[in-house]
């Protein structure tokens, strides 16, 4: 499994020898309340983010998006496990699947998205990372976000097809 940093890239194809299915996962905890009253009533709010998919052509054209009220592309390769609302729990909250072998050929750069639904900022969020499994389980890369802030949305991370291998980039770009 490789650990990425912001805008760094790796070569899911070196990582795994066959890959025809990929799994998207989004996991992220809500920020402790501090002091007397955050441990007398829960210690924390719940945050409802989203996970989202853009599917795009080679010059960034939308073909198609993926999120909690559309969850299946229209070619059918991309699936979206359903809405957490809450980021309780350890692992993934959110999931998205790929099939890579059911993706048009005109489809050459996914970008997974992550928005709050409610409005609630960055600073809100802690542990928020994505990572991407392979149709084996085996985890190829991981991407842990440590920038908060009062954005409540990023592109975090994107796929890209290349010369029929797959690169997966860790992006973390904030948006609103």
């Amino acid at each position: 499994m490789v650990s990425l940093v912001k805008n760094q890239t790796v070569s899911l194809s070196k990582e795994s020898s066959v890959l025809s299915q990929l799994h998207f996962g989004l996991g992220w905890d809500p920020v402790k309340k501090k002091g007397l009253l955050g441990g007398l009533f829960g210690g924390n709010d719940s945050i409802d983010l989203d996970a989202g998919c853009v599917l795009m052509d080679s010059t960034g054209k939308t073909i198609d998006t993926i999120w909690f009220r559309k969850l299946k592309s229209t070619c059918g390769a991309v699936v979206h496990s359903g809405d957490n609302l809450t980021g309780e729990g350890d692992g993934d909250d959110e999931v998205i699947r790929v099939n890579l072998s059911r993706l048009p050929a005109n489809v050459e750069y996914l970008a997974f998205t992550v928005n709050s639904f409610r409005g609630q900022s960055f600073y809100d969020v802690e542990n928020a990372f994505c990572r991407v499994v392979d149709q084996t389980g085996k985890e190829l890369a991981r991407y842990k976000l440590t920038e908060q802030g009062s954005h409540t949305g990023i592109v975090i991370s994107s796929l890209r097809r290349n010369n029929g291998n797959w690169d997966f980039t860790a992006l973390g770009h904030a948006c609103r």
